[in-house]
């Protein structure tokens, strides 16, 4: 998401190398997405899924098509 819209960034870190990070995000598996601090989705998933669990957690909606 972040290569298609340039109002999004995002940042890989690789766990073991960063372990105070992982720590502070409390990383028990991988992959892990935390958007803004508030919201956390582990595991992979169906990317439309992924998408409506984010915007749920960060209080935005998306539109259905």
């Amino acid at each position: 998401m972040a290569i298609e819209n340039e109002l999004i960034t995002a940042d890989a870190v690789e766990a073991s190398e960063y372990p105070e990070l992982a720590d502070a995000y409390q990383v028990y598996g991988v992959p892990l997405t935390v958007a803004n601090d508030k919201t956390r989705v582990e595991g992979g998933m169906p990317e439309q899924l992924f998408i409506q669990q984010i915007l749920q957690g960060i209080g935005a909606s998306v539109a259905e098509n």
